[in-house]
């Protein structure tokens, strides 16, 4: 009985972290890190996800969307949102990282990336660097603070002269 509860929970993690983002179908709730716990209560799969932002639209997509994957696999599943501890693009895998920059998206920095964060500083009104995802140039500009999703901002390079997406720190 243990073995099977533990092939079930490994199972349903690998479902619950295989769905993709509905905004960014490259991505997977693996790479985004959204994925808090999987586990079982009873007979009933429990899958605990943190949202990107607590605005964010397609949460409730994304809910649904582990939901119906977890009961396709013939679990009976329960979808838990979990809004502490807050969701910080740390949790981003290097793989999302990497997914996010062939896709033409500037990858957000990480607390150990960031020189504001190294001197746990934020500045009203900093501007940050952002490199661009074609050509790895950190001369660019902000077009937008808002791109094609709330989570990303719009950018552009001044070197190679491509606009691009900047997922965005929360």
């Amino acid at each position: 009985m243990v073995a099977k509860r533990s092939a079930d929970i490994n199972a349903a993690r690998t479902i619950a972290l295989s769905v993709p983002d509905p905004e960014l179908p490259f991505l997977t709730l693996e790479d985004l890190g959204i994925v808090r716990n999987v586990s079982i209560d009873g007979d009933t799969i429990v899958a605990k996800l943190t949202p990107t932002y607590i605005g964010c639209p397609a949460v409730s997509v994304i809910e649904k969307d582990v939901f119906d994957a977890l009961t396709k696999a013939g679990f009976n599943a329960r979808v838990i949102r979990v809004d502490s501890p807050a969701w910080t693009t740390d949790w981003i895998t290097d793989t999302g990282r990497q997914k996010l920059k062939d896709n033409g998206i500037s990858p957000p920095e990480t607390k150990s990336t960031s020189p504001l964060a190294a001197k746990n500083t934020i500045a009203l009104f900093s501007q940050r660097t952002v490199a661009c995802p074609h050509c790895d140039s950190t001369n660019t500009e902000k077009l937008s603070e808002f791109g094609s999703t709330p989570c990303k901002a719009q950018y552009r390079c001044l070197h190679c002269r491509e606009p691009f997406d900047h997922f965005k720190c929360h």
